[in-house]
């Protein structure tokens, strides 16, 4: 899992948040940043369904996903007054509440940041061939799990 840049897939435990805000300050052109906006996607105990989430399973076709991510990093720092763009999607097994993602943009303006922060949220989502099982329990709380579709993630919004 060679990322680029920094961005890409990571098995669970291999980067933690404050790992990823050093990478961002690290930046050659960091000196120009005067606001970092982050995005953590996190484990919902509930899914659109009304069914109650126990965990998730997140793979991913780690090579496509990499070059994915990388180029829509890489696409967004072109923009107007972004310093820094970095798309961390980890993957693993995740009890509710824990971390899945991170995105940050650095940007030398807040009103710079934050459009670009969530066209990347929303890019990642519908371009990096990462994949969803849900663990849930039914509405007689029997357990079951099955894998998220493409057109239920594109309904979905974290």
């Amino acid at each position: 899992m060679g990322k680029t840049r920094g961005s890409g897939v990571h098995r669970k435990g291999e980067l933690a948040l404050p790992d990823v805000l050093e990478r961002v300050r690290r930046s050659p052109n960091f000196h120009r940043a005067g606001a970092i906006g982050l995005f953590i996607g996190v484990v919902r105990g509930e899914n659109p369904r009304g069914e109650r989430v126990e965990g998730l399973e997140l793979e991913a076709y780690e090579k496509k996903a990499d070059e994915a991510l990388d180029r829509i990093c890489r696409e967004l720092r072109r923009r107007e007054g972004i310093v820094e763009v970095q798309i961390h999607h980890l993957l693993g097994e995740f009890r509710v509440g824990e971390d899945l993602v991170y995105v940050l943009v650095a940007g030398a303006h807040r009103g710079d940041v934050f459009p670009v922060l969530e066209e990347a949220v929303e890019r990642y989502k519908a371009e990096a061939p990462i994949f969803k099982k849900e663990h849930v329990l039914d509405e007689k709380g029997a357990p079951r799990s099955y894998w998220v579709s493409e057109a239920e993630r594109g309904q979905q919004k974290a």
